[in-house]
């Protein structure tokens, strides 16, 4: 069972949503507006929030950017359009998955349980790559002795990839790896995570030495 915030002003959606969350076995804590989300974010801990982007007064985009500041609790956001600004914009706010509404409760439950399992994250060795430590144990990374706060998806992403340095990894395949479903080729979510995490541990983002664009094919991890 996980602790779950839903933040979302429809009180049919809302209420729907924790009824049925409740049913997979989810505790679920509701807001309506992205100030009283945030009030109840502090108040008690989360495992994880779902997170409507039309809110009135602090809109999602802004929500999440907070919860993100915070520390790394996942985020799902809920939109109720496909369109890429807004699911653009939410993940580069720092949501780790999204949802189109409306939304089955079966489908959003099994999204908050593979995201979940992603952090949870997986007992390995330390890896260290030039001035990038990777502490598998721990889930800490650091560059040039520094810790750096990545979000559970980017941390899934750069513990994924730097498992095999050298190796290809195509969209498909690191939505499948990272996601832990397909998507239906939406790569959005594989090149604004990459962003994300590039503007973390690289020097120069612009000119990346750990995540590698391998032009026509996916990503790489490098130094080999």
């Amino acid at each position: 069972m996980a602790s779950i915030l839903l933040i979302e002003d429809d009180p049919l959606v809302r209420r729907g949503l924790q009824l049925a969350l409740n049913r997979h076995g989810h505790e679920v804590r509701v807001a309506e507006t992205g100030e009283d989300g945030l009030t109840e974010f502090h108040t008690a801990p989360s495992d994880l929030v779902v997170l409507d982007l039309m809110l009135p007064g602090i809109d999602g985009f802004e929500v999440c950017r907070r919860v993100r500041a915070a520390g790394p609790v996942p985020v799902i956001m809920l939109t109720a359009r496909g369109d890429d600004f807004d699911i653009v914009t939410g993940l580069a706010a720092g949501a780790d998955d999204y949802v189109v509404k409306p939304v089955q409760p079966t489908v959003l439950d099994a999204r908050i349980r593979a995201v979940l399992r992603r952090t949870a994250g997986s007992a390995e060795d330390v890896r260290v790559h030039g001035e990038l430590r990777i502490d598998t144990a721990a889930l800490v990374v650091t560059v040039r002795g520094a810790p750096v706060q990545l979000t559970p998806t980017e941390l899934r992403l750069l513990l994924t990839v730097s498992r095999s340095p050298g190796r290809v990894f195509t969209r498909n395949q690191l939505l499948e790896e990272v996601w832990e479903h397909d998507y239906l080729g939406d790569s959005r979510l594989v090149d604004n995570c990459v962003q994300r995490l590039r503007a973390k541990i690289e020097a120069d983002p612009a000119t990346p030495v750990y995540i590698q664009t391998v032009r026509g094919f996916g990503y790489r991890f490098g130094p080999l």
